[in-house]
């Protein structure tokens, strides 16, 4: 349905997730995954979706020369937001229990930014989650980490994974952004970038 409205442009995926690209699929788009490295580093002083938006617009800066007219550059960034500091992606083991622990018991919030990026303009868009997990015993969680490795993961842990099944007793928001991409803002801002 989208994808027939699209059918002029080319969507560029700047994403090696391979959840990302299964969205992607699974909303079906037609797509083309390029990859540049960039050094996911934003100011300190800003907080909350201003540095997921912050870092899904620096993943687009790479491709800016290289865009065609009709590509769509699309480039995102999550974090999990938590007691005032954001959570990235854990270096070790016992860095992913400490984040997962610190959660144990309280809400938090999981933020995804997507940035839609044209040789025209450039629009970012962000969805937040509230997530809380139950009270998670220190052998669950050492159980998680050393079977699911959730290395790749920001604030240590998959909610589609054995963690999110055992763990989360609620949640308010998109279930998909906290799998790392808020697939019904794609699917509308696409629709406005169309029609526009």
């Amino acid at each position: 349905m989208l994808n027939d409205s699209l059918s002029n442009y080319q969507i560029i995926l700047a994403s090696g997730s391979p959840r990302r690209q299964q969205f992607f699929k699974d909303l079906g788009l037609d797509f083309v995954v390029r990859l540049k490295p960039v050094k996911e580093e934003y100011p300190q002083r800003l907080r909350h979706f201003e540095i997921s938006d912050y870092l899904a617009q620096l993943k687009a800066l790479p491709f800016k020369e290289t865009l065609n007219e009709n590509d769509i550059l699309i480039t995102s960034d999550t974090i999990v937001w938590h007691e005032n500091k954001a959570l990235g992606k854990p270096r070790d083991a016992s860095e992913a229990f400490e984040m997962i622990k610190s959660m144990s018991g309280k809400i938090h919030e999981v933020i995804t930014s997507v940035c839609f990026t044209t040789i025209k303009l450039q629009k970012t868009v962000n969805a937040t989650t509230k997530v809380k997990f139950k009270d998670l015993t220190k052998e669950e969680i050492e159980y998680y980490i050393s079977n699911y490795q959730p290395f790749d993961k920001a604030g240590a842990y998959g909610i589609q994974e054995w963690i999110g099944q055992i763990g989360i007793t609620s949640i308010e928001g998109s279930y998909f952004n906290v799998m790392g991409l808020p697939t019904h803002l794609v699917y509308k801002t696409l629709n406005h970038m169309v029609k526009d």
